[in-house]
């Protein structure tokens, strides 16, 4: 039967005598119409003759797919016929080609990177977030061997341009890891990194070395905000103060490191950077907030999940204790805070390579190799150096004039 299908028509359409199906073809369309099951399911179909046999094709189902639509699909698939090409084929073929492109988009590919690169890197976090923030969040849809050079010198600029070129530096270098590592895999058709030929120093500036160090006032302001915004973001931000250590060294610390009797954090050889086991010797300044801080079940000891994973989520901790802030300070990092206990060792009677051993940094030339005494005394007499002058910063009243050192 003929008749000329409307979107009325369609709805008022009655079902197919049971075990049976009714064809009703499209008068405005040749070779188009719908079918209809005695359940009242109704099917867009095209029919014609392909390679000498009668093809039928189905368009779509109605309601989900509107009459006007089926109609132009309809118009296609038949053009189609006419040049000897399967519809069905070509929307299989268009199928495989997008799931191609959505595996060889750029988000598929730095998943698959994250997953086997970069969460084995001590730093994995960071270089996930800022992966996730800076590339995925540009590109992420588009095929990877479409980024091209452009596109990243528009983002390098982008970043640098709001205020964060030391940021633009780092995702530089993570796109290039991540471009080269897909060109290594032969797997994506990436066979050029669109990073080679960009020289960051001349497109955004040479990557200065960070100076920040926060001065006596500033240090007080953190100290005080810290104590208003409480566990877990309070104590940690005092505890990357009083320790020095890098932000994921204190974010990840677990209480299995700690030996509040015996004063003493030791950092396991996988969670540091050198890859040696590292010792704290915790001023009473530390072992007191170590000892207030809740328990869980879990081993971690700054957590907002019972213990079973560390902190992060750092920028809002940190606008947390800016907001606490009863005056603003210059723009700041948790990283600075490892700089400023550095450099308040250099103003005390500690020496220089005791004050590196303190924060982990490795010793030059030949101490490195034959000097391997731990230095724990001479670190313990620098942290409560060190505790007793943030206690002069931060709580002078309560600050005394004697600094108790750990017996030999």
């Amino acid at each position: 039967m003929k008749i000329m299908l409307t979107d009325r028509a369609l709805r008022a359409m009655k079902a197919a005598a049971p075990g049976t199906r009714k064809m009703l073809w499209d008068a405005a369309v040749p070779s188009f119409g719908v079918r209809v099951t005695d359940k009242g399911k109704l099917t867009f179909i095209v029919m014609r003759r392909l390679r000498g046999k009668l093809a039928r094709r189905m368009i779509g189902q109605y309601p989900i797919m509107p009459l006007a639509k089926a109609r132009e699909v309809a118009l296609e698939a038949l053009r189609d016929i006419e040049r000897g090409i399967d519809p069905k084929d070509k929307k299989e073929a268009e199928a495989r080609a997008e799931a191609h492109r959505r595996a060889n988009s750029l988000a598929s590919v730095a998943e698959e990177f994250i997953a086997r690169h970069v969460t084995k890197l001590r730093s994995g976090p960071e270089v996930e977030a800022a992966i996730r923030r800076e590339l995925i969040g540009r590109w992420g849809a588009r095929p990877i061997t479409e980024i091209n050079r452009r596109d990243i010198v528009t983002a390098l600029e982008q970043i640098a341009d709001s205020g964060r070129p030391h940021s633009a530096h780092k995702t530089f270098a993570y796109a290039s890891k991540l471009f080269n590592w897909a060109i290594a895999r032969s797997l994506y058709g990436l066979e050029t990194s669109p990073c080679l030929g960009i020289r960051t120093s001349e497109l955004i500036g040479r990557k200065e070395p960070r100076q920040r160090v926060l001065n006596d006032t500033e240090i007080r302001a953190v100290w005080t905000a810290a104590e208003g915004v409480g566990y877990p973001a309070g104590p940690f931000a005092r505890m990357l103060l009083i320790s020095g250590q890098r932000l994921r060294e204190v974010a990840e610390v677990r209480w299995a490191e700690i030996d509040l009797d015996k004063a003493l954090w030791t950092i396991p050889p996988a969670r540091m950077k050198g890859d040696a086991a590292h010792e704290i010797p915790l001023p009473p300044m530390a072992v007191e907030i170590l000892k207030g801080l809740p328990r869980w079940h879990g081993d971690f000891v700054f957590t907002t999940t019972g213990g079973t994973r560390p902190i992060s989520g750092f920028s809002k901790m940190k606008l947390r204790i800016d907001a606490a802030m009863k005056e603003p300070i210059a723009p700041w990092r948790f990283h600075d805070a490892r700089r400023t206990m550095r450099t308040g060792l250099g103003a005390l009677p500690v020496p220089n390579n005791v004050a590196e051993l303190c924060i982990a940094h490795a010793q030059p030339g030949l101490h490195r190799t034959y000097d391997l005494h731990s230095y724990r005394d001479e670190k313990r007499r620098a942290f409560e150096l060190w505790a007793a002058r943030l206690a002069e910063i931060v709580e002078p009243r309560r600050a005394g004039n004697v600094v108790h050192l750990a017996r030999g």
